[in-house]
C-alpha cells in the first residue's frame, strides 16, 4: 500500500502570549491584507495595514478545526486525512493523520467513503458561507482534499443602485 505524504506548508505567524494566528495568503488577498484567527474566541478577521478591521466572523469549533489546516496548507491542498484528524484529534500528529488515512482507505474499500466524509462536508458547508464574506472559497479536489481559493472579482452594472446589507455573525 502506498503511503501518502501530505503537502503541508505552514504560512502563518503566531502572536506571543495570545493564541492568534496570522495568515498572509498571497495571490488571493490584496497586498497589505492578512487573516487573523483567534483560537480562543474562534474569530476570523480580515485586517489591512494600519491595522484596519475589514471583516470579522466567529466560527463554530468544527469550522475552526477545518479552517486551520486549509489556511496552513495554502497554496496547496489539505488532504482529507489531515482535515479529519483536525476534526477528531485534540493534538494532531503524524500518527493521528496516518490513522485517519487508514480509516479513509478502509471506508473506500468498504464503500462507505461518503459516510466517512460527512462530518467534514458538514463543517465545510457552513465554513464556505462564512469565507465568502472574505472573498474566499473552498475548492474540492476529488478523493484528495480541499484547498482555499479567491473568489472572482464581482462587477456590478453601473445603472443599478447597490444596497448595503449587514449580515449577522
Amino acid at each position: 500500500m502506498q503511503t501518502l505524504q501530505p503537502v503541508y506548508t505552514k504560512r502563518c505567524e503566531e502572536d506571543a502570549g495570545t493564541k492568534i494566528l496570522h495568515f498572509y495568503l498571497q495571490g488571493i488577498l490584496s497586498p497589505g491584507q492578512k487573516l487573523a484567527l483567534n483560537l480562543e474566541t474562534r474569530t476570523l478577521s480580515l485586517l489591512s495595514n494600519g491595522p484596519e478591521l475589514i471583516v470579522e466572523r466567529q466560527m463554530s469549533i468544527n469550522e475552526m478545526h477545518i479552517a486551520i489546516p486549509l489556511l496552513e496548507a495554502f497554496p496547496h491542498y489539505s488532504p482529507y486525512e489531515v482535515l479529519l484528524s483536525h476534526l477528531y484529534s485534540k493534538t494532531v500528529t503524524a500518527t493521528s493523520i496516518a490513522c485517519c488515512y487508514q480509516r479513509l482507505q478502509e471506508a473506500q474499500d468498504n464503500g462507505t467513503w461518503q459516510q466517512e466524509l460527512r462530518p467534514i462536508r458538514r463543517a465545510l458547508s457552513s465554513l464556505r458561507t462564512k469565507l465568502r464574506q472574505f472573498d474566499l472559497e473552498i475548492s474540492n479536489i476529488r478523493e484528495r482534499g480541499c484547498s482555499l481559493a479567491g473568489l472572482a472579482v464581482k462587477t456590478y452594472p453601473k445603472n443599478k443602485k447597490l444596497r448595503s446589507r449587514i449580515e449577522p455573525g
